[in-house]
């Protein structure tokens, strides 16, 4: 080897170092990096900063919006041509589907992590749980029960008892403009839709117990998401098999006799599991767009989804709903519009503050000198 030594002469030698040197560094860098990467994946924290960073305000309450109408469209079609009148054991097929794919994102290790247990006590998970059942479940039977113009009546009233219970619980206000936007979008929404009100003390009784749970549902899925760095899976995860309980318990009570002599042929059974498969991108959807926004803009939306099919079948399809009915409806989306963008301001303002951030140590190049290389110096970087 001594000729190879006296060929390359003393800077060649350095030169060779000086190279392998940097290979080894840019390895150990790709490996710090490669770890970084996974412990932000596998971590409560980090889980949340990537659902923050790639499903934000606007691209979760669209991705609601069009789940919405898909499994609008397919209950329709579930209740009516197929003829399964159960809602709260379609509910209850429908969270049990969620809890299947759920265990099997968890099997695969694509399940968010949750964060530590006592950071979210058992209490306020039980809890969320037990107030969804009802919340679907007691929607489902009311809107069996109640003319649709009873029904959407109950459900404008859901805002108002957000805005009082947020202000009761938390302290939370909002602002003059937010409140004129939200009367303006209620009033749209009423004209709109209440057509008939058709009274039914059974179903009056129903709607009335739902506007709570409903209300309540809203918030703890918005707050548990955005204080204790839960993600919409993982509180999925935590919950489902809860709400899967309480179904049961409550479908002697609400669904009519008759639903194991279903004739459970081909063709039904496929179209009631489309209608779960939507079911759990529904509960996925409005977990995202609560956690990315707010339980007031989670009503909001749902609101403009009834305007929207109502405009959408004038424009498309012709159908007659009334000059008076379609001036409510513009008048409630132009509300909505409002809304919805200081909803977003202050829902982006507020996720950049929340977003946790990490130090990384990337390794500086080395500089030479003449004599041999300098030992390395790392410089800390934030990485949002």
């Amino acid at each position: 080897m001594g000729w190879i030594d006296a060929l390359l002469g003393k800077h060649g030698r350095s030169f060779i170092k000086r190279k392998d040197s940097d290979a080894g560094e840019a390895g150990r860098a790709l490996e710090e990096l490669r770890g970084a990467i996974y412990n932000d994946l596998r971590s409560a924290e980090g889980a949340k900063r990537q659902q923050q960073r790639f499903c934000g305000p606007a691209v979760a309450m669209t991705f609601n919006f069009l789940v919405s109408v898909g499994i609008i469209l397919t209950n329709k079609y579930v209740m009516g041509k197929v003829g399964f009148n159960f809602p709260i054991f379609l509910t209850l097929i429908h969270y049990t589907v969620a809890w299947i794919l759920l265990a099997i994102f968890k099997a695969l290790s694509l399940l968010p992590v949750s964060p530590a247990s006592k950071t979210t006590p058992f209490s306020s998970l039980f809890t969320l749980g037990v107030v969804m059942s009802f919340a679907t479940g007691l929607a489902n039977t009311s809107l069996k029960h109640n003319s649709v113009g009873f029904y959407q009546m109950t459900k404008i009233a859901v805002t108002p008892t957000i805005v009082v219970s947020e202000f009761i619980l938390f302290r939370k206000t909002i602002s003059y403009q937010m409140i004129l936007a939200l009367f303006v979008v209620s009033a749209g929404v009423a004209v709109a839709t209440v057509t008939d009100l058709e009274f039914n003390l059974f179903g009056a009784f129903i709607s009335i117990a739902w506007i709570i749970p409903s209300a309540v549902n809203k918030i703890m899925w918005s707050k548990l998401q955005k204080d204790s760095n839960w993600t919409a899976l993982a509180l999925m995860w935590k919950t489902t098999p809860i709400t899967v309980f309480f179904l049961v318990a409550l479908m002697p009570w609400l669904d009519p006799p008759g639903a194991l002599s279903f004739k459970w042929d081909l063709n039904n059974s496929s179209a009631i599991l489309i209608s779960a498969l939507l079911g759990f991108f529904l509960q996925w959807s409005g977990a995202l767009a609560l956690g990315a926004t707010s339980a007031i803009a989670h009503v909001v939306l749902g609101q403009f989804k009834t305007c929207a099919i109502m405009l959408g079948g004038y424009l498309l399809l012709n159908s007659d709903s009334g000059f008076v009915s379609i001036c409510g409806a513009v008048t409630a989306v132009c509300g909505m519009a409002v809304y919805t963008s200081l909803s977003l301001k202050d829902s982006q303002g507020s996720s950049n503050k929340q977003l946790p951030k990490q130090n990384v140590a990337i390794p500086k190049p080395k500089t030479n000198t003449e004599d041999g290389v300098e030992s390395n110096a790392a410089i800390a970087t934030t990485v949002a």
